[in-house]
């Protein structure tokens, strides 16, 4: 390879971030970055992240890129922490202006909604560097309208598009979700090649089985509990509405969205020199 791959575990959001560098030149990037998060305190940590910037600093890294596959429901960003720690810029895909069109009217939000957070947006196809390894954005929406997958070296990051073969593919019941979109996804994945490496954003480590943060498409192919060989897109639609409806509202979803949409900044200090996030109300 040349490229080195370093993962990172957030056990609080079962998260997997990655380091990803160059060996010759040492231009590296960072996909999924955390913060901690407490809800119940509101208490904002850096430990995870500060884990990152010391393996980044041991190994003489130049970060050019903080990248985001999407804007995560399960965990806070930590893109802006990293940014001013490593000056590299952060980026995603370019719709991520339609989750921000739709969130921020959810949360009566006053951010913009054309993507400036982020110094970055891509398009699909797109190709940028590291030293001189090419790292190609594929658009891979049904998760959500602006999820995307980075491929490097016949590498590729998926983020929730799919899981680990014995976990399945992601939910599409987020605003913009389709599970017809994911199916197609998933197949453009497919596409890459069987020899294709597929690391994961998640591991939710079913029957407790030990972590893992990569497989193959092949693997995928014949062993998806949800979309291997053979399964319709007619079937997968039906299979993945039917799991989407029982399943529960991810916990950090409200404090999640918020900080992600505006690229990973905290909410400002208010008058009293607190940040504040916000949980909108339903009634029954």
């Amino acid at each position: 390879m040349n490229v080195t791959i370093e993962s990172f575990f957030h056990k609080q959001s079962s998260t997997i971030c990655y380091v990803v560098f160059d060996n010759r030149s040492l231009k590296a990037m960072v996909i999924d970055a955390a913060l901690d998060f407490d809800i119940t305190s509101g208490e904002v940590g850096y430990q995870f992240a500060d884990s990152l910037v010391h393996y980044i600093d041991s190994h003489h890294l130049d970060v050019d890129w903080i990248l985001e596959t999407h804007a995560h429901a399960d965990h806070l960003s930590a893109a802006q922490y990293l940014k001013q720690k490593l000056g590299a810029k952060v980026a995603t895909g370019k719709y991520i202006t339609q989750v921000q069109q739709h969130f921020t009217g959810v949360f009566n939000l006053t951010l913009p909604t054309d993507g400036s957070q982020f110094c970055h947006l891509f398009e699909d196809g797109e190709v940028f560097y590291l030293g001189d390894e090419v790292v190609t954005v594929m658009f891979t929406p049904g998760h959500t309208p602006d999820s995307v997958t980075y491929i490097v070296d016949n590498n590729a990051f998926v983020g929730d598009t799919l899981f680990m073969p014995d976990s399945g593919t992601a939910r599409c019941d987020f605003p913009g979700g389709d599970a017809s979109q994911l199916y197609h996804s998933i197949q453009r994945i497919f596409e890459l090649g069987n020899d294709t490496h597929l690391y994961m954003c998640h591991d939710y480590q079913p029957n407790g089985r030990e972590l893992s943060v990569v497989t193959s498409v092949e693997a995928q192919k014949q062993y998806n509990v949800h979309l291997k060989n053979g399964v319709s897109q007619h079937d997968y639609v039906a299979l993945r509405t039917e799991r989407d409806a029982g399943l529960a509202v991810p916990k950090l979803i409200h404090p999640s969205i918020q900080v992600n949409i505006n690229a990973g900044h905290l909410p400002n200090q208010e008058s009293n020199g607190i940040s504040y996030l916000k949980i909108p109300l339903s009634f029954n």
